[in-house]
């Protein structure tokens, strides 16, 4: 198989490169280089940038906006965007709601939302986990009772990301007991407005609260908000985390991860920070987590290159979700030896920091990457569905 660059595709880096270059405010690619936690306003306005260039919602089908790039482009795109140090956009907006408005919504929906999902005039959350309800999402409680026009909505999520920023949230709520656990959820879409909807922030280890819980007291939302047929929820919630995975490896953000720990490991020991010993360990765990991105990024392309085939296979993704976070978790651990003590102090957001930026945030990112093996399907789910459907275990 070949696994090489064609013209086209080398020429469509360059078009990438240089757009970047241009585009790419240089305070945000600074913010982005330190690991600063990014504000409400950066991610939209990089994302109205991109949204101006065609290219916020690349996956999503052309008429709504998205472009008719190879798989291979879009592995391109992801890379260079990581590269660059750029950030992805909301998530939330771009891998998860959009394409499910895009494949189940009705036509009114598709105008009403995709438009404004794009732009990042709607900001989404996303309604999935509740207490005693995460990896095993079909344990789900939040009720919707039929009424009318409207279901009634009561119960809670948790772990809601970037809830205070939220103008709309997607949920998936049981609406019938009866048979199978799966086959009693339904998809809604919920204005954050909407009264008897409260959010409560929670704080996490790395002193940022952008996770909330949720709760729904008698809130009714608008039969005309749900996504498809009622008790289906189920089945769009599985394509939406499927296109949650997509990328979820992020080879590009581990290659400028660990092109910056090299760096860094250099001015440290020409600085005399680092003795013969310690630079000889640090060197040797930096060249181990280069060997496993390589083999890492070789199997995205076999699985980019099958995909541009026809025969993408549904278990590589489970595989590169596994091993790719296990590396970018990787990358925060070598950036906290490199720190030293030093990176031990979480610093206030609003404190000066006084030392190296990539020092301030080394023990925050260590902590906030913690939850990239969970999010988008636990590791041991993701090594279940290996074993299964690999191994015939």
């Amino acid at each position: 198989m070949n696994l090489d660059f064609t013209n086209e595709d080398r020429a469509f880096r360059d078009e990438v490169r240089a757009f970047l270059r241009q585009a790419l405010p240089h305070e945000l690619r600074s913010k982005m280089i330190a690991r600063q936690h990014l504000e409400k306003a950066d991610i939209v306005d990089w994302q109205r940038i991109l949204n101006a260039r065609g290219w916020a919602v690349p996956g999503w089908p052309v008429e709504w906006g998205g472009q008719s790039w190879t798989p291979t482009q879009r592995y391109i795109f992801q890379e260079e965007m990581a590269l660059a140090h750029a950030p992805e956009g909301s998530p939330f907006n771009v891998n998860m709601i959009g394409p499910i408005i895009a494949a189940f919504g009705s036509e009114a929906q598709k105008r009403r939302f995709l438009p404004a999902t794009a732009n990042i005039d709607i900001w989404w959350c996303q309604g999935f986990s509740e207490p005693g309800a995460g990896s095993d999402l079909a344990a789900l409680k939040t009720s919707a009772v039929r009424d009318g026009e409207d279901y009634v909505v009561n119960g809670q999520k948790i772990w809601t990301t970037q809830a205070q920023h939220a103008d709309w949230m997607f949920a998936l709520v049981r609406t019938d007991n009866s048979g199978k656990r799966q086959q009693g959820i339904t998809f809604l879409l919920i204005d954050m407005r909407t009264p008897g909807l409260t959010i409560r922030p929670i704080e996490s280890i790395d002193g940022v609260s952008d996770l909330h819980e949720a709760f729904f007291d008698n809130s009714r939302v608008p039969v005309a908000n749900r996504i498809g047929e009622e008790g289906r929820g189920w089945d769009y919630a599985k394509h939406l985390l499927g296109h949650e995975r997509s990328g979820i490896a992020r080879i590009g953000l581990s290659k400028e991860r660990l092109a910056l720990l090299r760096r860094l490991e250099t001015e440290l020991a020409e600085a005399g920070v680092l003795d013969e010993r310690d630079r000889q360990r640090l060197r040797r765990k930096l060249a181990e987590a280069e060997v496993e991105l390589r083999a890492l990024e070789l199997t995205q392309l076999r699985v980019v290159a099958a995909d541009a085939h026809g025969g993408g296979a549904n278990t590589a993704a489970s595989i590169l979700k596994v091993k790719g976070t296990e590396l970018q978790q990787r990358m925060t651990e070598l950036a906290m030896e490199l720190a030293g003590p030093a990176g031990l102090a979480i610093a206030d957001h609003e404190d000066e920091v006084s030392n190296d930026g990539w020092v301030a945030a080394a023990a925050p990112y260590y902590f906030t990457m913690r939850k990239v093996s969970i999010f988008g399907g636990s590791n041991e789910i993701q090594r279940n569905i290996i074993a299964k459907t690999v191994l015939g275990l």
